[in-house]
């Protein structure tokens, strides 16, 4: 049966992180600042140990954590707080590897490593590595178990793409997937990039059948797509892939509340993020009406 993963916080109040805005931020002395984030950073901490006792109570084995965990880990501001959680987060990280839930990351849209503006590929970089830093001394696998995942970014630029996916530092290349998308990248084209670059493809379904003008995930072109984002991975059995229903029509980008529609190829998929509103509940339905 397919793993359902849980995306990052839940539709009740029982896992929810905190954050505070850059111009909140910048309002305080430099002193405050720190003192700012490190509480910030170790409240978040303890809603992650939080998340993965969610999930163990819900028998939910896949669990992706937000990219916003630590506020500004990036900048300035907060680049030197990360190493003073080491013992903390190495605990956090080996207690999920005890309960066997799977971490992975999905870095925001701001993520363009195929830009044409080298300050955004530079910044981009910066954000993939904070990310790897966190699953590192999380002490989680450098491996595509624990997925740093990523879009294609700016289209038509699939030879950019490959050559800096290869020149990537070896902590970010070595956990890297990429995602097809509604627009940018077709399935087709993303799984080309991946074979090249040699990083594992995260097939989205539903991304895949706005892009294509398909009007149900039946559509044969979906299990295809499916079979082969699976050769890409190193473990077949660790195949990511992701699905969402169209809040308002079943084209629609737009996410709904619970998930409605399922590929039936999906039961074939090892570990599937569900990509709802409704987040647990969501879940909790799939299991309920389709995994039976």
């Amino acid at each position: 049966m397919p793993q359902l993963g849980l995306v990052c916080i839940t539709a009740s109040k029982e896992v929810r992180y905190r954050t505070i805005t850059r111009k909140r931020l910048l309002q305080l002395a430099p002193t405050e600042q720190e003192q700012v984030l490190q509480k910030l950073y170790k409240d978040n901490l303890q809603t992650l140990n939080n998340a993965l006792d969610f999930c163990d109570r819900h028998h939910i084995q896949l669990y992706r954590l937000t990219s916003a965990l630590f506020p500004f880990a990036d900048s300035e501001e907060g680049e030197g707080i990360l190493p003073q959680l080491s013992a903390e987060m190495k605990t956090i990280g080996d207690r999920a590897k005890s309960l066997k839930i799977r971490i992975v990351i999905h870095p925001d849209q701001f993520v363009v490593i195929s830009s044409d503006t080298p300050t955004v590929i530079e910044n981009s970089i910066k954000i993939l590595q904070t990310q790897a830093q966190i699953l590192e001394m999380l002490g989680l696998d450098r491996s595509p178990w624990n997925t740093i995942e990523i879009h294609g970014g700016k289209s038509n630029r699939a030879e950019r793409l490959v050559e800096q996916i290869r020149n990537l530092p070896e902590p970010i290349r070595c956990r890297l997937a990429l995602e097809n998308d509604e627009y940018a990248y077709s399935a087709t084209e993303i799984l080309e990039v991946c074979q090249a670059a040699g990083v594992p493809m995260v097939f989205d379904a539903h991304h895949h059948v706005i892009h294509e003008g398909l009007d149900s995930y039946e559509h044969p072109s979906v299990a295809e797509m499916l079979a082969a984002a699976r050769t890409t991975w190193p473990v077949a059995e660790w195949q990511l892939v992701h699905i969402s229903n169209g809040r308002k029509a079943f084209g629609d980008p737009n996410h709904s509340d619970l998930i409605s529609t399922m590929p039936s190829s999906y039961t074939n998929a090892p570990w599937i993020e569900i990509e709802a509103k409704f987040k647990e509940q969501a879940i909790k339905k799939i299991h309920q009406e389709w995994l039976i």
